[in-house]
């Protein structure tokens, strides 16, 4: 359901706090004008919470410009992996058959793990550099490090996921050897995992091991007695999860599918299976409607039906998505796969039977392919707060496997998708469902030309279709095969048009800038300089939503900082200046990223003067000294000074004396202290009159 047209109000935010207030209409837009050191709101509503560890905005503040904002966390990082990320991967972490080698070539400093996917290489790179640096001491690297020249920073573990073929052909024992001494210097180690037949060097053998999956049956015990630790299962379940763990349906289904990840999903079925005192067989049903000879089984028997087919691609491409936009999107998708069915989506009745004219119902197609409605609930992503009912499958995992089918294995499916896709309205969560599912599929995608047919949606004018594309890429980015080609991508769109520049900067607000911060701050600063003199009002903000993405961790706040410095000693009317004023102002006078908008975190200048007290010295000498940003600097200031609490938090006294030993060259500084001095003086002479 989305908001019609319609006149906008104008609450008054109100400076220095953290959140809007909840009396007032939520929302801020990105043209916000201060006026007498008021900030307004010129239309928007906004939606904050916290779904499943990512923030979640709805943005409305354009009507004509909607998209859902979801900070999503990356799961492969090109720097400090934060702790409890770290914590999350080895939650259940069974010690596989190699690790005791593994621990032992360790001490060499180098591993160079071979693994098949799927059986858990990077869980146990990352246990055995844990238990080395602890769970914040694991920094990741580019999968395409040359790792001939590299040396590392710091005494961490250092982990690279997915060597290419080519650079493991390139290392050679001399090489790893002086590695190997530099890491020791370091006091650090690095363990890089590859393909189970990648060709190294013979005289690399000192430092490989091949990676042996663990135990099936040991990993699903291990999560089920953990679940039971934390509460979730009683005594008596965990025996009934057990016992039917150790039944032959269970040790038959493990030894056909013996990966830790299959290992995972029995184990959260045999957890819901005691919960509800359901049968083993569904739980097992379940998991086997999702396997690879299942979804090529059901799209073999539907071949022949456009609306099953249209059906099953859009579960398989929007699932949780409400009924409603399921049924749009087969309905534009079925004329697509075939003109015979473009009127009616079924033959034409036989003259002896009567003509069908409502034909089957929702429930019975779906039925039919093996999908089902879930109990309607309450939408959380819109003020409304509508009904939706999320339409899903039945089996765990057909929706991706379903869908890689679809789009890899048929002629023209592709284009049928996003023909379809090309023809919805905007619906809440619609953008980042469909991105995540086309990038997990474009992942396994091959050829020059792959990652093109994102081109018309990221050159859109509708920001969702801008933002479908960023999570695709964020998705696409995590799989150490074809990161660099959408590095290259990213690269290209930020020296083309404005509307591609926009993409680049909204895949920079999410996994993509996270996993990589330094890199994306770069493709920020490239975004602006192609920008025109007036910055565009999307590009600003895109660029701020980055901005305000990446400092949701806390790593990141110092580089962010630094950037908007830079900014700021830009050229005055540049691109760059004038996303610094934006940032300024809104730390000063309130936060940044603004009350309403999304961010974890919300840096306002006295927090980051108590933080970060380098940067914010830097920020406020710059910011007093540019004339679009003094008035701004100065009331915040001024805040500063009159909150006793601020005042002492910011150190405020000595933020005084260093300025009045930068005044010298800084009139802006001058001009600050002297009307500080002067405003005092005046306040002094009224008490004294009274």
């Amino acid at each position: 359901m989305n908001a019609g047209h319609g006149p906008a109000t104008e609450p008054e935010i109100r400076p220095g706090t953290d959140q809007p207030d909840p009396s007032l209409t939520p929302g801020v837009d990105q043209h916000s004008s201060i006026r007498e050191g008021r900030q307004r709101v010129d239309s928007g509503v906004a939606l904050m919470g916290n779904v499943g560890g990512d923030f979640t905005y709805l943005n409305i503040s354009a009507w004509s410009d909607e998209a859902t904002e979801r900070i999503l966390k990356p799961r492969l990082r090109e720097g400090p992996y934060p702790a409890e990320e770290v914590r999350d991967r080895l939650y259940g972490f069974v010690e596989p058959p190699s690790y005791a080698r593994c621990r032992k070539v360790l001490d060499s400093r180098i591993v160079l793990l071979k693994a098949r996917a799927g059986t858990g290489a990077a869980t146990a790179a990352f246990a055995l550099l844990a238990e080395r640096h602890g769970e914040g001491g694991v920094t990741g690297l580019d999968a395409m490090e040359d790792l001939s020249t590299w040396r590392p920073k710091a005494g961490r573990g250092y982990l690279l996921q997915g060597l290419p073929a080519a650079s493991a052909r390139s290392l050679d024992g001399v090489r790893l050897a002086g590695l190997a001494e530099a890491l020791h210097d370091a006091g650090a180690h690095l363990v890089v995992t590859m393909a189970l037949d990648a060709r190294l060097p013979s005289d690399t053998s000192r430092w490989e091991e091949v990676h042996a999956a663990p135990g099936p049956h040991e990993v699903a015990e291990r999560r089920l007695r953990l679940v039971a630790v934390e509460g979730r299962l009683d005594s008596s379940q965990l025996d009934a999860a057990l016992g039917h763990l150790a039944s032959p349906d269970c040790t038959d289904y493990l030894s056909k599918h013996p990966l830790p990840g299959d290992a995972v999903d029995l184990s959260d079925g045999l957890r819901q299976c005691a919960e509800m005192l359901a049968p083993i067989g569904s739980v097992l049903e379940e998991l086997l409607t999702g396997t690879e000879a299942a979804a090529r089984s059901a799209l073999a028997r539907a071949r022949h039906s456009a609306a099953e087919v249209s059906l099953m691609a859009a579960i398989a491409l929007l699932a949780g998505q409400d009924r409603t936009v399921i049924e749009q999107f087969a309905a534009a998708m079925r004329p697509l796969l075939s003109t015979r069915s473009a009127r009616t989506g079924q033959k034409e009745a036989a003259e002896d039977q009567p003509l069908d004219v409502l034909g089957p119902s929702f429930e019975d197609r779906l039925e039919a392919i093996g999908a089902r409605a879930l109990a309607p609930r309450s939408s959380p992503a819109d003020r409304y707060r509508y009904p939706v009912q999320p339409i899903v499958f039945s089996g765990r995992h057909r929706s991706a496997t379903l869908l890689r089918h679809l789009w890899l294995d048929f002629e023209g499916m592709p284009d049928a998708l996003w023909g379809a896709l090309e023809q919805l309205r905007y619906q809440p969560g619609l953008d980042v469902t469909a991105g995540e599912a086309i990038g997990r599929v474009l992942a396994h995608a091959t050829g020059p030309g792959a990652l093109t047919q994102l081109h018309p949606f990221a050159s859109s004018g509708d920001r969702w279709r801008r933002r479908l594309v960023a999570v695709a890429l964020g998705e696409i980015v995590q799989h150490p095969l074809v990161s660099g080609a959408v590095k290259e991508q990213m690269r290209r769109w930020s020296r083309s048009s404005a509307v591609l520049r926009c993409t680049v900067a909204e895949t920079c607000a999410g996994s993509y800038g996270l996993a990589r911060p330094a890199a994306a701050l770069k493709l920020l600063d490239t975004v602006l300089d192609g920008s025109s003199p007036e910055l565009d009002a999307k590009l600003r903000s895109a660029v701020s939503f980055a901005l305000g993405a990446l400092v949701t961790e806390e790593a990141n706040h110092i580089e962010v900082l630094e950037t908007v410095t830079r900014w700021l000693e830009a050229g005055r009317g540049t691109p760059r200046h004038s996303l610094a004023v934006h940032v300024i102002h809104s730390m000063s006078l309130s936060t940044f990223p603004q009350p309403g908008t999304p961010g974890a975190v919300r840096m306002s200048l006295a927090w980051t003067l108590e933080r970060h007290p380098e940067q914010g010295f830097a920020l406020v000498v710059l910011g007093l000294d540019d004339p679009a940003t003094y008035e701004a600097v100065a009331q915040g200031l001024g805040r500063v000074e009159a909150d006793p609490d601020m005042f002492q938090r910011a150190a405020f006294d000595h933020l005084l004396s260093e300025l009045s030993r930068t005044a010298r060259q800084r009139r802006g500084v001058i001009r600050f202290l002297l009307g500080r001095h002067r405003d005092h003086t005046n306040a002094s002479r009224r008490r004294s009159a009274s």
